[in-house]
This record gives C-alpha cells, sequence and structure tokens, in this order.
C-alpha cells in the first residue's frame, strides 16, 4: 500500500485555511517528509503523523514555502529528545541555513543531523533502502529545483502452496523459489519457477514534481508511474504569469502526465489568488482523465 498525506498544498504564503507545500509519504513502513513549508508540523499533528517515523526529510528548492517549517521540526524533535539520525536531503545551502539559526539559538541537536546537499542537474539516485530508492528528477524553476521519484523495489515471489505440496518441496527450498529459483527434483527434473510461485505485486511508484515550468525533459524519469503529483500554479488563463514565474497551469501538467503515461495525476501548488481550486480540476480533466485535487488534510491510498 502506498499512502500520501497532503499536509500543504498551495504556493506562497500560508493563509488561516491553506498551508504552504508540505506532503508525507508513506511506502514500505517508511514516512518519508517531501518538502517542509511554514507549519508543517502543525499539519502533522493534525494528521496524526508520528514524528518518531520520519527519519527522511526531503527538500525540492530554498524558496521559503517549500522550507521555512524546517527549523521548527528539527527544534521539535530536539524538544521532544529525539535520538535517532534525521537525515535531510535538499540543494547546497539547506546545511548552512540550519546549523547557523542552531547555532545562534544555541539549540543544538542532540541526535545526529545528517545532511545530504544536492548539486547535480542530472538525474541521480540518493536513497537505497532494501525495498525502495528514492532519485532526483531534475526541474526547470527560478533556482536549481528537484523533484523526488520514489520507486519500490520488485518484491519476492508468492509460493503457489498447492503446486509446492505437490512436488514435496521442503521448507529449506522456499527462499529460492521465492528469488525466482527453479526447482531440481531428485530425479534431476527441472521445475520451472512459475509453476511453483506467482508473480509478485508491482511495484509502486510516486513522482514529486514541484516547483517547475512546463517542460517535456521530466517525462523519460516519470513515464509510466503510477502517480505524479505536479505544480499547478494557474489556471490556463493565467499562462502568461507561469512562464515567467517558472511554474505549471493545470493543463500543462495534463499534458505531462498524458504524455509520460502516467496512472493518476495529483494536482497541487495552487495560487492563492483563486476562490476555488475546483477548475483545476476541470481544466486538467480535458487532458487527463484521472486526475485528482490535492488539498490539505487529504489523504490518498492507493493499493
Amino acid at each position: 500500500m502506498m499512502n500520501l498525506t497532503i499536509l500543504g498544498c498551495y504556493a506562497a504564503t500560508p493563509r488561516t485555511f491553506t498551508n504552504p507545500t508540505a506532503q508525507v509519504l508513506e511506502l514500505k513502513n517508511h514516512l518519508f517528509l517531501i518538502d517542509c513549508g511554514e507549519g508543517t508540523q502543525v499539519q502533522l499533528r493534525k494528521s496524526k503523523i508520528k514524528f518518531s517515523r520520519i527519519k527522511h526529510i526531503f527538500i525540492s528548492h530554498l524558496h521559503g514555502d517549500h522550507f521555512y517549517g524546517l527549523i521548527g521540526l528539527i527544534s521539535t524533535f530536539r524538544l521532544l529528545n529525539r535520538s535517532q539520525e534525521l537525515h535531510i536531503y535538499g540543494p547546497v545551502g539547506i546545511k548552512e541555513i540550519i546549523l547557523l539559526q542552531l547555532k545562534y539559538a544555541d539549540s543544538w541537536t542532540n541526535f545526529p543531523l545528517v545532511f545530504h546537499e544536492l548539486i547535480s542537474k542530472e538525474s541521480e539516485l540518493i536513497l537505497e533502502e532494501e525495498n525502495l530508492t528514492v532519485s532526483t528528477i531534475p526541474l526547470k524553476h527560478r533556482i536549481y529545483t528537484n523533484g523526488f521519484l520514489f520507486r519500490e523495489k520488485l518484491g519476492e515471489r508468492k509460493l503457489n502452496m498447492k503446486a509446492v505440496g505437490k512436488y514435496k518441496i521442503e521448507i529449506c527450498d522456499y527462499q529460492n523459489l521465492k528469488n525466482g529459483k527453479d526447482y531440481i527434483t531428485h530425479e534431476n527434473e527441472v521445475i520451472p519457477n512459475q509453476v511453483l510461485t506467482f508473480d509478485p505485486p508491482k511495484p509502486k511508484s510516486y513522482a514529486f514534481c514541484s516547483d517547475t515550468v512546463f517542460d517535456l525533459d521530466i517525462i523519460p524519469y516519470i513515464n509510466g508511474v503510477d502517480v505524479l503529483y505536479h505544480e499547478a500554479t494557474f489556471l490556463d488563463e493565467h499562462q502568461k504569469l507561469a512562464t515567467p514565474t517558472k511554474h505549471s497551469t493545470a493543463k500543462q501538467a495534463a499534458e505531462i502526465a498524458r504524455q509520460a503515461e502516467v496512472g493518476t495525476l495529483i494536482l497541487g501548488h495552487f495560487s492563492t489568488r483563486y476562490g476555488s481550486i475546483q477548475p483545476f480540476l476541470e481544466e486538467a480533466q480535458t487532458i487527463f482523465e484521472p486526475t485528482l485535487l490535492a488539498d490539505d488534510g487529504k489523504v490518498f491510498q492507493f493499493d
């Protein structure tokens, strides 16, 4: 199961009823915090997400609406007597910004704070666990910016116990079957693995792309992903504002999703100039029907 909790999905400034970008992805029993706009820790509490489960934070770029909540969250971790490592992935400068604030507040953390500063303008693998990987997606914005691609690794095959019993296979051989190996009987007969096992579930994938101008160059990185979160700061009527500010419209996000043949598109990073976000959905669905709208506090579940 893959769950996505939207803590904030609006652009620029926080308001009494909207929050800047932050979201939590739950994948393979990991909780990943993606961006950390102002007010993130309050939203985490509202969503009843355990702070202690967050071990990796990914910051797309150093505009305030994507990371101004980070120092507050780190400070709260300290007050909660956190002891486990916290890994922060973000552009060069993130370490200096955070450590300078801790220095002048004389509030050094009592837990290891590990920074992974990013400089590459090419996609790179930045985290690999036993069951998943995280890579960057180069984005085009006013400053150095990355999206993030989360991919499950292919899991073990499932035993077909009826077939396993038929060939009287012993427990000591089960792991080899799960790993995809064929079985050789005592009579040297080869039993194909496909006869003895079922395919594992299809690995899930999630791509986060915010902030970015409309850019077809990202399609090879996100092609075929299950879920794409793509910024849609403006409606089509304000497309003339999108290019100079290096943002996208709802229709442009939908066009990226269509050409990349993703499973589901989630729109976010809405400009607060609009009274309703419903028109974003209506515009995007004229191009890509399986589109959903993010909103603060909303939880998406993908089985």
